[in-house]
């Protein structure tokens, strides 16, 4: 029987709560009944194995060096290790970490920008001492490393079956916003999310547009919605794309109104994601689209207080793993 292509997992920053919420995953029935592909770890193998001791949890794997040629069974785990110095299986995050990082991310660009694999999940990590200031988020990163790119910009989809959001500029401050708004973007994005509900979820998404301004109105000479957004969001309907707005931010996400939707496009990146984790909390799925594989990760940071207490949510992987089944 044919092997399908394995999905990639790099483990992150190695003090995070990653471990606790992958063996909670990975050892829940409903999710390994839907396990119908091999799963590579990319990681310390000996840190794994320490962590998996401290929480009292199991993962069985087979260590396959940095060759997916080894993989012979279906439903099994594997390792990639990548050697990593540490004192204690827990520490407080630092630098000591990003070189780590750095080659476990390395091992996976190498695999997928082959096309040994087409899906990547990564666990936390911390932009402050990973990325150094030199992209504003992983997604960037993640963009920036990959090859065969299908659009100029990323775009990050926070995924929910109920209600997904994407905020057309990503991590960037506040002030410099609606410097980064025209309608190539705006058009751009959305026309990728609208290509990846059909191409991946095979249904029409129905998408609402948010205004930059409150209540879409401004004093200003300059009005991004009559300018921008309004022309942008009527070349779309031209496309034949099922789009509405743009809406006032403080009213589309009361219970009357986002349940009509099936995405909501944001300005900016906590316009739409504020509200989400309110509504949603972690029951949601960072999926990066333009890219020629899938990149996804946990909608939350590497959570550094819970480390080690076995108290951490594992809902945002295990959404992951569903999506993941929806889609194989």
């Amino acid at each position: 029987m044919k092997i399908r292509k394995p999905i990639l997992i790099v483990l992150g920053e190695p003090n995070s709560i990653f471990t606790e919420i992958l063996s909670k995953t990975l050892n829940k029935k409903s999710i390994k009944e839907k396990l119908k592909y091999p799963i590579v770890f990319i990681g310390s193998k000996k840190l794994l194995i320490s962590q998996l001791k401290i929480l009292k949890k199991r993962l069985n794997f087979f260590d396959i060096s940095n060759n997916l040629d080894k993989i012979n069974l279906k439903n099994k785990f594997y390792l990639i290790n990548v050697k990593y110095k540490f004192r204690k299986p827990f520490e407080k995050i630092s630098f000591n970490s990003k070189n780590y990082i750095s080659n476990c991310f390395r091992i996976a660009f190498n695999n997928l920008n082959s096309g040994a694999s087409n899906i990547m999940i990564n666990g936390p990590v911390s932009k402050r001492f990973f990325l150094k200031k030199k992209f504003p988020g992983v997604t960037e990163y993640v963009f920036e490393n990959s090859k065969k790119k299908v659009a100029k910009n990323p775009v990050m989809l926070i995924y929910n079956k109920k209600l997904s959001v994407s905020p057309i500029t990503t991590h960037i401050p506040l002030k410099i916003v609606h410097k980064k708004i025209n309608q190539k973007n705006i058009i751009n994005n959305i026309t990728i999310i609208d290509e990846f509900y059909k191409n991946k979820l095979k249904r029409k998404v129905k998408i609402a547009v948010l205004g930059l301004n409150p209540h879409c109105e401004t004093k200003s000479k300059f009005n991004e919605e009559k300018k921008i957004i309004i022309p942008a969001i009527e070349k779309l309907k031209k496309r034949k794309i099922n789009i509405y707005g743009p809406f006032a931010s403080d009213t589309l996400f009361m219970k009357k109104n986002s349940p009509k939707f099936d995405c909501i496009i944001g300005m900016y990146h906590d316009q739409v994601l504020t509200p989400f984790k309110t509504i949603f909390g972690f029951n949601a799925s960072n999926i990066t689209l333009g890219l020629p594989f899938l990149r996804m990760s946990v909608d939350h940071g590497p959570n550094e207080k819970m480390i080690g207490k076995n108290k951490s949510n594992s809902e945002s992987l295990e959404n992951i793993f569903n999506f993941i089944d929806m889609i194989k």
